[in-house]
């Protein structure tokens, strides 16, 4: 029945002459996301307006999940074209677009008429007027609710008219890449993956870096983490995820230092390697799923000590919530049930029984020291044989 979707979107709205900016990057994501749907769509825009217009048949649950996945639409409404014939033919397409949509019609409703074309000979208080006229007159259980209607019926007037009565909520957000892009240390676990989606819906374009330590971590397990990469690119676009081996930087690490400084000293090295490749492919910044106080890697010294290895600032849009609450985004972003498949990831195959919880900087760097002989050898052979994966 329906052929066309109108998009609406929220913050785009108040961006004042960078608006048509925002709106083609909107569109551009939107074309990305239905690539993958069977069918072929126009997108246009026209005073305020997104239209996604079908050019054949196609899957119209496929066309709502992906554009659902598209950062920036707040509601996507399945509509209708009216034929421009004349009112008459508009009050009949309106009480079969009812019939059609609506099987209980006991319900309280108003129309909402936009008239842009002020060409058009009957006003928008005219058209409401008559027809919610017509529509009380064919389905008496009906009634009219001005105030809080169980359903309305919005009917714009441009050069087309549209029909419409139903908003399917999108993700809310930015369009990605108009916030510039940011590198996610991404691993296996729950955080990382919401840290990337949460930071993408704001618009930041997102890559992603792993670390890989085999024969400790398995090909399961690097596979977990594409997996998860997969799942978060419906939202992101393309990811491209740099697969670093960390192995012998952490058995150097385990060898000269102290073993409650392990996961620390680790985690500045990854850090540090993750703030190379991203300054390499232009990223402003480096995104955490990091949550205070959740581990010991994550007290508000433990964060200190990490930081301080990096230029570029350190994005952690999980820093306040409690586990629960990143669950229940997982769930939401379906990365959950793959996080939790039992594939160990190297934090958590070389974690110290006893990890300092307040590490003294002054320390830390003192016993970084250990490794001076080895250590920048072995981050540039990390570096050399970063493995690229293309994810979407």
């Amino acid at each position: 029945m329906f052929t066309a979707f109108l998009i609406k979107y929220a913050e785009i709205a108040i961006k004042g002459k960078n608006r048509h900016l925002f709106e083609d990057a909107l569109i551009h994501q939107i074309k990305y996301a239905l690539k993958k749907v069977d069918g072929k769509f126009f997108i246009s825009k026209t005073q305020g307006r997104i239209f996604v217009e079908a050019q054949s048949e196609f899957d119209y649950d496929e066309t709502i999940d992906a554009l659902q996945h598209v950062f920036g639409i707040v509601g996507i409404c399945p509509m209708i074209y009216v034929p421009e014939e004349g009112f008459e033919k508009l009050k009949e397409v309106v009480v079969k677009y009812i019939d059609d949509v609506y099987a209980d019609k006991n319900m309280s409703f108003k129309v909402h008429c936009r008239r842009i074309d002020k060409n058009y000979p009957i006003e928008s208080m005219e058209v409401n007027a008559r027809l919610g006229e017509v529509l009380l007159d064919t389905y008496p259980e009906m009634h009219v609710d001005v105030h809080e209607p169980e359903m309305v019926l919005n009917v714009e007037i441009r050069e087309k008219i549209y029909i419409y009565s139903t908003v399917i909520p999108g993700p809310g957000g930015m369009p990605v890449g108009t916030g510039g892009k940011a590198m996610l240390l991404l691993s296996g676990g729950i955080d990382s993956p919401v840290a990337g989606y949460m930071i993408s819906k704001r618009g930041v374009k997102i890559d992603a870096v792993y670390f890989h330590a085999p024969p400790y971590t398995s090909e399961r397990a690097k596979q977990k983490v594409v997996d998860l990469a997969r799942l978060v690119s419906k939202y992101t676009g393309p990811i491209y995820l740099h697969v670093i081996n960390f192995t012998d930087i952490q058995l150097y690490i385990h060898e000269k230092c102290p073993h409650e400084e392990l996961t620390i000293i680790m985690r500045r090295y990854m850090m540090r390697i993750a703030e190379t490749i991203a300054k390499q492919t232009g990223c402003l910044g480096l995104i955490t799923g990091e949550s205070i106080g959740q581990v010991a890697s994550q007290t508000m010294n433990s964060l200190i000590a990490t930081n301080e290895v990096c230029e570029l600032p350190v994005y952690r849009p999980l820093i306040g919530f409690d586990k629960e609450e990143i669950v229940v985004v997982s769930k939401k972003i379906n990365t959950f049930e793959t996080s939790i498949l039992p594939f160990e990831d190297c934090c958590t195959i070389f974690v110290a029984k006893h990890p300092v919880t307040k590490p003294n900087l002054n320390v830390i760097r003192k016993h970084e020291h250990n490794l001076d002989e080895k250590i920048e050898e072995l981050v540039q052979t990390a570096l050399e044989t970063d493995e690229l994966i293309i994810v979407e």
